[in-house]
Order: structure tokens, then sequence, then C-alpha cells
């Protein structure tokens, strides 16, 4: 006999769909055979299935004779225990000591060998792929059932253990089914930790990185050790506006395939912050391994990716941050295929003048010599750096400042204008399929922020003094158009581009 069970692989961040044909033929020796390009992991559901089988109380596969399991698309590989629950539910349909119409349903989950069922990795891109292909109902493990019950519009029934779920086939114990959460009270309770009102001095850098935050733009501070940039960054984060829903969903599913979200988590309701130290390796920087997983630029989607001593990093770990820079997305091309993963961050960086970083600091001698103060900033190539929108110095903060009681502008009324600048660009680009200014296409700077033509002779001016490349020259445009957004001007004027300009450093 054979039966056929639905299942799902994780491609990328994207559900697909496995069927799991499973034949026994109860006459000869018994044999288990698993195929369809499976891993190490899949081969190792044999083992798992049959303990957990026999451990349930059902006949365990050494008495059913020959099995085969045939993992369809056969050219699609096979990773992770997740195919544990379908291939024993075809087991038990084949050789029916189950009957029941499975088509559309969809399982998932692994296997302990007493037959309880364990969470994984990957289950909301599963989930909202049998949603979107039209299953009525997907088996999930129990564990995972806060992260699935974010989808609606499709049953989710939590599964503990096989013997439970095949009782559930069955009809003679049923499973409630999980409901779908409102996701309004999911982002009712949101804590700011630091607040720009306590960032002492610094009104510069404070005005940068609201525009950066309004626009999408990316943030270079250069300044001597001790001078606030570490903090800076950190509260930057306060400053962002707060997810949409479908962001929150986009980053979850990274997080899920990654494995990063605990048992309390249902949904990712705030921007994420990446800080890798300066020892990263590529992979763990841009995302990679045998099967390619998500690296600190994806986890750091739609929120910031913080790269402190950023002369410190490999430089060729960051000349890799160049087509996620650029393009918003980053390849990770291996000799099986290639897989893309979203890369849509902030990157705010953060280094020093020299290596011994008090060069610009008023207060203390710099002991570099030209020679090593030359080789430092050329650890940071111009074609990065041209990518970096905002250059700013951050000096030393004096103590008396330190010591002024007196609280600055909060992140709640930065945030507001913020806000109101992303929801002009929210209806600027409603039929572009962006989000930010900073994302801009040319073609797309033509239509929404063109130059009148005292500000072109003034950024031509510019361009020619300060040798702007093509892309610095297109950037400050994209930075006018945020500011202009900042001050409610549908028109980018003399002055917005005039601050923006004086937001890059000159070569």
């Amino acid at each position: 006999m054979s039966s056929k069970v639905n299942a799902a692989a994780i491609v990328g961040l994207s559900g697909e769909h496995v069927e799991v044909e499973v034949d026994v033929l109860g006459a000869g020796l018994h044999n288990f055979t698993l195929v369809g390009l499976p891993d190490t992991a899949v081969k190792e559901s044999r083992d798992r299935v049959s303990s957990a089988l026999k451990n349930a109380g059902f006949k365990p596969p050494h008495q059913l004779g020959r099995i085969t399991v045939n993992l369809a698309p056969a050219d699609l590989p096979k990773s992770s225990p997740i195919y544990d629950v379908p291939i024993a539910i075809g087991i038990l349909l084949a050789t029916k000591q189950l009957q029941c119409q499975v088509s559309k349903k969809l399982f998932v989950g692994e296997l302990a060998l007493d037959g309880m069922v364990r969470r994984i990795n990957g289950v909301l891109p599963i989930v909202l792929y049998a949603r979107d292909a039209g299953y009525e109902e997907v088996y999930v493990p129990a564990e995972n059932v806060k992260e699935a019950s974010v989808v609606d519009d499709i049953a989710i029934i939590p599964i503990t253990n096989i013997l439970a779920l095949a009782k559930h086939l069955k009809g003679t114990s049923l499973i409630e089914p999980v409901g779908p959460i409102a996701h309004e009270d999911l982002f009712s309770h949101l804590d700011t930790v630091l607040d720009m009102a306590d960032v002492k001095g610094h009104k510069h850098a404070k005005r940068a990185l609201e525009i950066a935050a309004a626009g999408g733009h990316n943030v270079i501070f250069n300044g001597p050790p001790g001078s606030g940039k570490t903090l800076l960054a950190k509260t930057f984060v306060s400053l962002l506006p707060r997810l949409t829903l479908q962001e929150a969903l986009d980053i979850t599913k990274i997080y899920s395939v990654a494995g990063l979200l605990n048992d309390s988590q249902q949904l990712i309701v705030e921007r994420p912050f990446r800080s890798p130290h300066n020892t990263a390796s590529s992979a763990s920087l841009i995302g990679g391994g045998t099967h390619p997983r998500p690296g600190e630029i994806s986890l750091a989607h739609r929120g910031v990716l913080f790269l402190d001593e950023f002369a410190e990093f490999p430089r060729a770990v960051i000349e890799n941050l160049r087509q996620p820079l650029e393009d918003g997305v980053v390849t990770v091309a291996r000799a099986k295929g290639s897989l893309t993963f979203p890369a849509h961050f902030i990157l705010v960086a953060a280094m020093n003048p020299c290596p011994c970083g008090f060069l610009t600091d008023d207060d203390k001698q710099c002991t570099c010599t030209p020679s090593q103060v030359a080789r430092y900033s050329q650890k940071i190539s111009g074609p990065i750096l041209d990518r970096i929108d905002m250059h700013i110095d951050v000096p030393r903060v004096s103590i008396t400042k330190l010591e002024d009681s007196e609280r600055g502008e909060s992140s709640s009324m930065i945030r507001e204008r913020v806000e109101t600048a992303r929801r002009m660009q929210r209806t600027r680009f409603e039929s572009e399929g962006i989000v930010t200014n900073a994302e801009m296409s040319n073609q797309q700077m033509k239509n929404f922020a063109p130059l009148d033509e005292v500000s072109t002779a003034l950024l031509r001016a510019a361009a020619e003094k300060m040798q702007f490349s093509a892309r610095t020259y297109h950037r400050i445009i994209k930075l006018a158009r945020t500011i202009a957004d900042l001050a409610g001007s549908e028109k980018i004027e003399k002055n917005h581009l005039a601050e923006a300009i004086q937001y890059r450093a000159s070569k």
C-alpha cells in the first residue's frame, strides 16, 4: 500500500511544497529506504520515526517489511528533521493503522524517540505558505504554536505527540485549533530603554540621526574614544517609526528560519538592532553555510546594523557590504544553488580617526605617525564610503555639558516627526514597491526629487569642488528629499540641499 502526505521545505525564507510518498511492501525482509535528496538529519528520521511509532503503541516499521519513503520533488535538497511527523503519518496511512483524508492538511514536526513532538525552526514561513497554497489545516509542534498563531485564515493544530495526533485524525479525541491573535495587542507594549533626551550635547549628530531615521539613510560616526558614538547608535533605534504588520512578519520569518525565536515570542514587534563584533566572519555577517542561513545583515532587516570599530573589521568582510547597501538584498551563492535574503537595514558605523583615536581630540595628543593614520583610514574603501550617506564628526563632550541636568528633546518627540516624514514617503511610493527615500532608483529620483535651477547649480558646484562620485551625487539628492519631508515641504529647497551637502566629507 502507498500513501501521500503534504509537508513543506524552507527555501531561503519561503515555504515550498514537499510531498511525502510512502510505499509499504509487507513481504520480504525489513528495509527502510529514504530518497529525495535528504541530508543527514533527514536520513536519521528512519530511526526516530521507528522508535516513536513503537513507543506510541503502533506496529513498529521493522515488522512491516520493505518501506520506501520519497520526498518529492526529488531534485530539491531536504534538510532539518521537520519531515518526521509527515513520514510517520504516511506509514500509518499506508499500513491502514490510520484511515483519514489528509489532502487539505499539511504536517511538520520533529519526533522524539518516545513519540513526543519537538519544536522546529521556520514555522512561520511554512504556515504562511500553507495558507497561501489553500490548505485548510496545518499541524505544527505545540511549542511553535505562538509563532504560528500570527497567521490568520487557516486552522492551526498544535501537536504534542504522535498518538494524540493519530487520535485527532481518527476523530476519537479532537485537538482544539488555536485561533489567530489580535495583532494590535502585540504592538501595544513597547518600551524605549535608551532615550535621546539623556544624550548630552551632540546636537549636530542628533539632527543627523533624525534625518537618517526619517529616510533610511546610512551613517558613519568619526570621533575619539569615549565621545558618545556607541551611545548615539544604540539610542538611534528609539527614533525609528513603529513597525508595520508586514514588516514585523518579514522580520519574524527571518528570525524563525535562523532559529532565534524563543518560546514566548509570537511576533517581533521592535526594530532589530544587531551589533556584531569586529572579529565576525563574512559568513556570519552576510549569511551562508552548507544550507545557507541569514546573516547579521538580514537579521538587521528593517532595523539597524551597528558596526563599532568599523576600521577594525577585516577589509574583505566590509567589502561584502557593497551589494546589500546598494540593493537591499544579499545573494548567497553556493555550488548547489543560490538564495537571496532581504537586507534593507540602516548601517550605523563608528570609527576612530586614527589607531590611537585622538587625532581630532583637542585635549589629548595623537601619538600616531602620518603613515599610520593614512593606513588606518585606507582600511575603509572609497566604494564603501560612497554608500554611506552621512559622515558625522563626533567630538568629545565637555565635562560641563555632562554635568548639565537639563534634558534634551525626547526620542518620542523626534519619532513623531520621523513618522510624519515616513507617512509622506509611504504615500509617495505607494505604487513603487519601496518604503523610504534611500531606496529610490535614479528614475524615481527624477519623478519624486526634482531640483530647480538654483539647487542644481549649488549641487553642481559642490560636486566639482568636493569631487563627488555619481553615487554620492544621487545620494545627496535623496538626503535632501528626506530633509524636505521633515520640513513638510513638497519641493526640495536650496537650504534642504545645502544641509544635505554638509553631511558629506570632502575628498
